[in-house]
């Protein structure tokens, strides 16, 4: 038989500064992201011009866009096309010189991408997290481009180093043509002087020092269906990938028309391997390798499971929270909260009589619904949230002390207990509602544009404010009518309003 004590259904979650953890502030760069789409676009355009016999020449990609020679006029058409069967969904703006073309996205498009991309880390930020087998964490956008990562329980340097990891990988996983005309060069070549070839410098990872790739990559991580570890011949742990049928195609078409050449692996711009093709590679998989150890290859998997993030992020602040901080902030601020409420509804007894009694059940409930809103909307409760619930308490008093004056107020004029009633909520309600909804807006501002701590507070104050007008202004006036045929039988008006006139 399950315990009365025991919890089902949504709970709070408590914030760092309650639970300890690690806090991170990540800046996403959309720029990159911007020169990815392009990246992509200009491998989509190179494979398919390829495949319709479209001859192309310097096909180039930049943050500006893409850009081209069509060689052949008659082409044109064929072209036009492609490009629009390229295009899908997005907007392009395409300029033509003759034979020259610039490709790019309409200013609406990329600033649309760049939304979109802060979204997508998001995403992939709490998958993989998830995978990590953190649990609860926060992963909320702070700023246009700017994300906040909250980690409960991170407590070991370890752990620490595994997530920031973790969190901060691309996992962008390209395959990638090795410029071997040029190759040679490589150790003495400048970035500047591969890019005037066409191509791009990168680690070696495998081999040390730099290997010269076509900066058009064949395939990139967007066609990956799966990731997990696996052990080679040297029992070694290693990345084993999947394609889907689009990239398995291309794979298999790029390694069937360049046997003997060599293929590099890359991610994040660090090659990984750049094996010599030894015939067609069918199936759409293959393996990366760097001497990782279980935890580090698993963590990849994750990573590229979870997707690649079409944008590099950066850790831009970082701090670690003691849990002792956070249980000496429970402590104290449980303290403040329930030695408040004792106080209030020890002046609402004493000073209203029953009809104190009946406000403080109102503040019981108040505070329960917060706490159920909270739970269901899953919510974060931060220590400035857990001001925001005394102060909450103070409104709700508020609302409370005026219907009863005004309620004593009608009794003072001898009237009798139920016009008392039913004047006393309408001469309040209007009071209550004006301050109450001015003090909304004042909640919904901060937490539509603080960051952090105000929003916690906000949240609190404001689904407080909600749940004290139900309270105070519905379920008080529910429970007088209930009692209603025993209040106007009453001798004592003292007993129930604190006043001495009598009806």
């Amino acid at each position: 038989m399950p315990s009365l004590l025991e919890t089902k259904g949504p709970k709070i979650t408590l914030g760092l500064d309650l639970r300890g953890g690690l806090n991170m502030l990540l800046g996403v760069q959309t720029d990159e992201a911007l020169k990815n789409k392009y990246l992509s676009l200009a491998s989509a355009l190179e494979y398919n011009a390829k495949k319709q016999n479209i001859l192309l020449k310097d096909i180039k990609s930049s943050l500006e866009g893409i850009s081209f020679e069509l060689l052949d006029e008659d082409e044109a058409k064929k072209l036009d096309a492609l490009l629009a069967e390229l295009q899908g969904h997005s907007q392009f703006e395409i300029k033509k010189e003759a034979e020259f073309y610039s490709v790019k996205l309409t200013p609406l498009e990329q600033e649309e991408l760049r939304k979109n991309t802060i979204l997508q880390v998001i995403g992939i930020i709490r998958n993989r997290l998830d995978q990590f087998g953190l649990a609860e964490p926060v992963v909320i956008q702070q700023g246009k481009e700017e994300i906040s990562v909250q980690l409960p329980g991170i407590k070991t340097l370890e752990e620490e180093r595994r997530a920031k990891e973790l969190i901060s990988r691309s996992a962008h996983l390209q395959m990638m043509a090795v410029d071997e005309e040029h190759n040679k060069d490589a150790m003495t070549m400048t970035d500047l002087e591969a890019q005037k070839l066409g191509s791009v410098l990168l680690s070696d990872v495998e081999m040390g020092g730099k290997i010269l790739l076509k900066a058009i990559p064949i395939l990139d991580g967007e066609m990956l269906t799966d990731a997990k570890v696996v052990y080679d011949q040297n029992n070694q742990p290693v990345v084993s990938f999947t394609l889907d049928a689009q990239g398995a195609k291309i794979f298999g078409d790029f390694s069937g028309a360049n046997v003997g050449k060599r293929m590099a692996i890359v991610l994040d711009n660090k090659v990984y391997s750049a094996p010599v093709i030894r015939e067609r590679i069918g199936g759409g998989s293959g393996q990366i390798s760097g001497n990782f150890s279980v935890a580090q290859a698993s963590d990849l998997a994750i990573a590229l499971r979870s997707g690649a993030m079409s944008a590099p992020i950066q850790v831009l602040e970082k701090r670690i929270i003691g849990p002792s901080l956070g249980k000496d902030s429970i402590k104290t601020s449980i303290i403040a909260l329930v030695g408040g409420f004792i106080l209030v509804m020890g002046f609402m007894v004493l000073y209203y009589s029953m009809a104190g009694v009946i406000a403080c059940m109102a503040l019981v409930v108040n505070l329960f619904l917060i706490v159920a809103v909270m739970a269901i909307f899953g919510a974060t409760l931060t220590l400035p949230g857990m001001a925001g619930i005394v102060l909450t308490v103070g409104i709700a008093v508020d609302a409370n002390i005026i219907i009863n004056e005004r309620i004593r107020e009608v009794l003072r004029e001898n009237e009798g207990i139920a016009k008392a009633i039913h004047l006393g909520y309408i001469n309040a309600s209007r009071a209550i509602f004006d301050s109450n909804i001015t003090s909304l807006i004042a909640s919904v501002l901060l937490y539509a544009y603080g960051t952090g701590a105000i929003k916690g507070f906000a949240l609190t104050t404001g689904i407080g404010i909600l749940a004290s007008i139900i309270t105070a202004i519905i379920g008080t006036q529910g429970i007088y009518q209930a009692l209603l045929p025993k209040l106007t039988q009453t001798k004592s008006l003292y007993f129930w309003f604190g006043v001495n006139k009598r009806a």
